[in-house]
């Protein structure tokens, strides 16, 4: 008799039928990747079955090297081998400035000179994303349906999209982005069927996250996430770097190649002190400011010079503890994630601040890659989505600027995603037919404290006395912690939107011309639409003013109009030049120039409604509404 196979309903017949999905861990020193097969949840090896990829890049004039290859030639090839490129997607100029390379380019996309040429950090995260992408297809023996690419929690708006770009430049199909506290505690809930409140302590290379989470039944949800996207592993090898510069008695600056080998010698020392009380130390950098020392280090000395570090971690522990609402004694464990938890010191400081041993059972360099490809196998249809449900939140808060350059918070950190709020708004000025919505992220209450993540206009509110116009401005931050926002003017409906493309990131235009032909244009992209935007704005005032003088010029003395004129002029002549930032201080000025004839056009307004009419009319008709 014949047997017939019956499976669920969604659920392949074929095994080898199911979507292939993959999880990535994008660190900062090194990367993985990981699918499930079988029902096995496991990081993929590539052909020398190393399953670690260090997340290095070297550019050469007619190749590119990504990985254990590139790690070599670091010490020797620093300008064109790119090491911990996490820490600089998202960032601009004035933040990548004191890294150890020749930065170019604009503040928006900066890009780093190379022999291969110039590149972003979003093309340099490409080329390690997908290498793994090849690994992965490689392995699974076809293409991949989609990947959950892992983050920091405490990755700020721009530095989750220049994420997601370089997964897309990769040719990755974003499922979606996974913060890897999260990821971690998929992977220790599925693995042990654990349920209570869970602390998260995330250390690697580049970044430190701490998340509170609660796990019950498959529910894991985030109740407070804190952390610092500049702290990590590079700073404790900064840390013995500069020790052993003290101890050879150097001084003077040294060259990029030695303060790169400087650098890896620490990361080398830093790691044997994990399992010895103490290492010999042996250097000779030449150079012209020479470096030789001869010397040993113990881990109680280690452990001194990163103990600043560590007790900056355990602040962060001690707030997200705060917001999560819970005490110590709720906690029913602590996990370890990241290859920096290595360190003696930081166990023992988890221990000793949670008062409990933290879990260790799972590879701390691959726990996040394992959680995210069990995410990445559900979100590809191969298991069904009510297996796990993943409440993260919002890690800083987003709102608004508002008069006085104060920030108005319109959803609040650690608020569970996706979600969306709304708040009102009103014009500030009599007459005012347009707003400018600057949108921003963060704690303080300045918004120059905080970062900027886009800007629009909302055009054709009508005109009314100040506070009168009631504008509602709607945010919508998705699943992956991208951010939507849009304005609406009630009484017209008129409304404006956008989707933030931070000023650190890359423009939906830039990204096409860098999947067709690199990053070539995209400088000259950039300003080119700067510069348009400067102008049509430019147009519209000049216009606008125009028009007004030729209608109401009599409200003003020959001479103020005249120079209302020449100011025109003097705009036109600046719009035809190619600096957009002195066409727009041109339109500002000219716009402050004209404050007083538009008022002087609102009382006219005011007079005309008024005439004919006795002051009677208007008190017999607001007793007869009484």
């Amino acid at each position: 008799m014949a047997l017939l196979q019956i499976t669920e309903p969604g659920e392949a017949v074929d095994p080898h039928a199911r979507k292939r999905a993959a999880g990535i861990d994008l660190g900062t020193t090194n990367s993985l990747v990981a699918t499930v097969r079988a029902g096995v949840t496991e990081t993929l090896a590539d052909e020398e079955g190393r399953h670690l990829l260090p997340s290095v890049v070297r550019y050469r004039a007619d190749a590119v090297e990504v990985g254990a290859a590139a790690l070599a030639a670091a010490g020797d090839d620093p300008l064109n081998t790119i090491v911990s490129v996490k820490r600089m997607m998202g960032r601009g100029d004035e933040d990548v400035a004191d890294l150890a390379y020749e930065v170019v380019g604009d503040a928006a996309v900066p890009r780093l000179r190379t022999a291969g040429g110039d590149v972003s950090a979003v093309e340099v995260s490409a080329q390690i994303l997908r290498t793994l992408g090849a690994r992965a297809e490689e392995t699974l023996g076809g293409e991949l349906e989609g990947v959950v690419v892992t983050v920091p929690a405490y990755f700020d708006d721009a530095q989750r999209q220049a994420t997601k770009d370089a997964a897309r430049l990769a040719g990755l199909n974003v499922l979606r982005l996974l913060n890897e506290p999260t990821a971690a505690a998929v992977a220790y809930g599925l693995d042990s069927g654990a349920e209570g409140v869970v602390a998260v302590y995330d250390l690697g290379g580049g970044t430190f996250d701490i998340s509170i989470l609660r796990l019950r039944k498959g529910v894991f949800e985030v109740l407070s996430t804190g952390g610092d996207s500049a702290l990590g592993g590079d700073d404790f090898d900064a840390a013995l770097a500069a020790w052993l510069r003290e101890q050879a008695g150097v001084t003077d600056p040294l060259d990029l190649g030695q303060r790169r080998k400087l650098s890896l010698a620490a990361r080398s020392v830093k790691e044997a002190l994990t399992a010895s009380e103490s290492v010999a130390v042996q250097l000779d950098l030449p150079g012209a400011t020479p470096l030789v020392l001869d010397t040993e280090l113990t881990r109680e000395t280690f452990d001194r010079l990163v103990a600043p570090l560590i007790e900056r971690t355990v602040r962060a522990c001690r707030r997200a503890v705060r917001d999560a609402g819970v005490a110590l004694d709720e906690l029913t464990n602590v996990v370890l994630v990241g290859g920096s938890t290595r360190v003696p010191a930081v166990r023992a400081a988890v221990a000793s601040y949670f008062g409990r041993e933290p879990l260790t059972s799972l590879d701390p360099d691959r726990v996040v890659a394992l959680g995210a490809a069990v995410q990445a196998n559900v979100l590809a249809g191969n298991r069904s989505s009510d297996e796990v449900l993943l409440l993260d939140v919002l890690p800083l808060s987003l709102g608004l600027e508002t008069m006085g350059g104060l920030a108005e918070k319109v959803i609040h950190r650690n608020t569970a995603i996706p979600v969306a709020r709304a708040q009102s708004f009103t014009t500030f000025k009599d007459g005012q037919t347009a707003m400018l919505v600057h949108v921003v992220q963060g704690e303080r209450e300045l918004v120059a404290d905080c970062r900027s993540l886009a800007q629009f206009e909302l055009r054709g509110i009508p005109p009314m006395v100040a506070g009168a116009a009631r504008i509602q401005v709607v945010f919508q931050v998705d699943a992956d912690g991208l951010l939507s926002v849009s304005a609406t003017e009630e009484s017209t409906g008129v409304a404006a939107e956008v989707t933030v493309k931070p000023t650190y990131g890359l423009e939906e235009a830039e990204i096409t011309d860098m999947l067709k032909a690199g990053f070539d244009h995209a400088e000259g992209d950039a300003q080119a639409r700067s510069l348009s935007e400067a102008r049509v704005e430019a147009d519209r005032v000049m216009d606008a003013l125009s028009a007004a003088l030729d209608l109401d010029g009599a409200l003003l003395a020959d001479a103020e109009v005249s120079a209302l004129r020449a100011g025109i002029e003097a705009l036109r002549e600046t719009a035809g030049r190619d600096d957009h930032l002195a066409i727009s201080a041109a339109t500002e000025q000219l716009g402050h120039a004209s404050e007083t004839f538009a008022g002087l056009r609102m009382d006219q307004a005011v007079r005309k409604a008024l005439a004919g009419h006795d002051i009677d009319e208007f008190d017999g008709a607001r007793e007869e509404s009484s």
